[in-house]
């Protein structure tokens, strides 16, 4: 195994992966800190890969279903995703862990050590058993997060040759049972690296849910990662609707989604002693403002809507989607555009914006998911019910964006 594990690092070693680096904000969950007592994974990934896919792999120990770059057909990397085990992991970039004198020239492959993790990982301290066994350097600055299916919840700040772990089961940690990373590492140098300001406004947004014992999925994906709140200035956008009829621009910098957002995921784990394969991933695949959540059950196989997929385009129609949409919010493209959002297209005095129409259905969409996993947490998981879950909602979404925007979710805008 330990030789097998080798060859394939270094294979991912081999590859040229001149990426840009960009901001992520995640946080890694506890089943104490929940109200069904199920961990959480969570990624709001930012990139300059627009284009994301979701895929499913046999090609390790584990099956497991990951967010994958759609200009990356093999799926040597993954940027979030969980196995057939209730293995889940996930990543954000850091920018204060590296030595300073640090001059190893492999660098990115954070998704490399993801996809070997859900390969071969079961549980926490395999993938901790992973990082003492691969070879160094490991050619990465990283914040990774993992969960388990056996309770286990943890962070660990790795840079090329060491890693420091936080367990957010640990209460002198995690008091509250949640870790929350933007990039920066807390074992790092100290007011170095980025996402201070986000990293404020989501601790703002947990510490709330914590009170109100409302740290769920459905949280994560509409409070957090739809937050228009701006954690230094406390300015909040969906306080400054715009006119449906003309454009009005707002300065769009340092809220937790950013014009670099590209997806969302949200794993939702068991609690010890469920079976593993009631894990679910929440997804948004493309611009979080402009795209609709979808819950994917690994137990299902690789069955999931075709619009998550890669086609004859190589890209995920649902991906398309959410990018033909995103131009009406973001409709400069010269210079600075990317700083200044419409909030006339997203939100609106006459309540016609994109997010106001994607919100109410997202929460029929989440309610119809939340009701089958209530079921499986009751009866057990049933693909068919999975399947007949799919049918449905996959129609529902489709007809939403044709009848909202004319969009037929082949990307085609009518």
């Amino acid at each position: 195994m330990r030789k097998f594990l080798i060859v394939v690092f270094l294979i991912g070693f081999q590859l040229i992966l001149v990426n840009t680096a960009f901001p992520c904000t995640t946080a890694v969950i506890s089943g104490k800190a929940t109200p069904d007592g199920r961990p959480l994974l969570w990624k709001h990934r930012d990139s300059d890969k627009v284009q994301n896919i979701l895929r499913y792999f046999n090609d390790g120990r584990f099956p497991y279903i990951g967010l994958v770059n759609a200009d990356d057909p093999q799926g040597t990397q993954v940027w979030a995703g969980y196995n057939a085990a209730g293995f889940a992991i996930m990543n954000s970039a850091s920018y204060n862990l590296k030595a300073k004198n640090d001059t190893t020239r492999l660098q990115d492959q954070e998704g490399v050590i993801m996809k070997l993790a859900l390969q071969q990982c079961r549980t926490v301290n395999d993938f901790q058993h992973l990082l003492d066994t691969l070879p160094k350097p490991l050619g990465v600055e990283s914040n990774f997060g993992v969960i388990d299916a056996q309770g286990g919840a943890a962070y660990f700040e790795t840079d090329n040759f060491s890693y420091k772990k936080l367990d957010a089961n640990d209460p002198k940690v995690a008091p509250n049972g949640y870790i929350i990373h933007t990039n920066y590492s807390f074992t790092g140098r100290p007011n170095e690296g980025y996402g201070y300001i986000r990293y404020q406004e989501a601790e703002k947004l947990f510490e709330q849910a914590v009170a109100q014992n409302q740290l769920t999925a459905t949280f994560l994906l509409q409070k957090v990662s739809r937050s228009l709140e701006h954690g230094l200035t406390g300015q909040n956008l969906y306080d400054e609707p715009g006119d449906a009829f003309r454009p009005h621009f707002v300065t769009f910098r340092d809220f937790i989604p950013r014009h670099s957002s590209v997806s969302v995921m949200v794993v939702q784990g068991v609690k010890t002693g469920q079976n593993a394969d009631q894990t679910v991933a929440w997804t948004i695949l493309g611009f979080p403002l402009t795209s609709v959540a979808f819950p994917i059950w690994l137990a299902a196989g690789p069955d999931f809507p075709s619009f998550f997929k890669a086609d004859k385009d190589s890209t995920a129609p649902f991906c398309r989607a959410a990018l033909l949409l995103k131009d009406r919010c973001f409709p400069i493209k010269r210079g600075s555009g990317a700083n200044y959002l419409n909030i006339s297209a997203l939100w609106n005095t006459q309540g016609s914006g994109i997010l106001q129409r994607i919100l109410p259905f997202e929460s029929q969409l989440i309610d119809l998911g939340n009701e089958r996993i209530q079921t499986f947490e009751q009866n057990g998981f049933r693909r068919k019910t999975a399947l007949d879950f799919y049918h449905t909602a996959e129609k529902m979404v489709r007809d939403f964006y044709w009848h909202e925007w004319q969009i037929d979710l082949k990307g085609n805008l009518q």
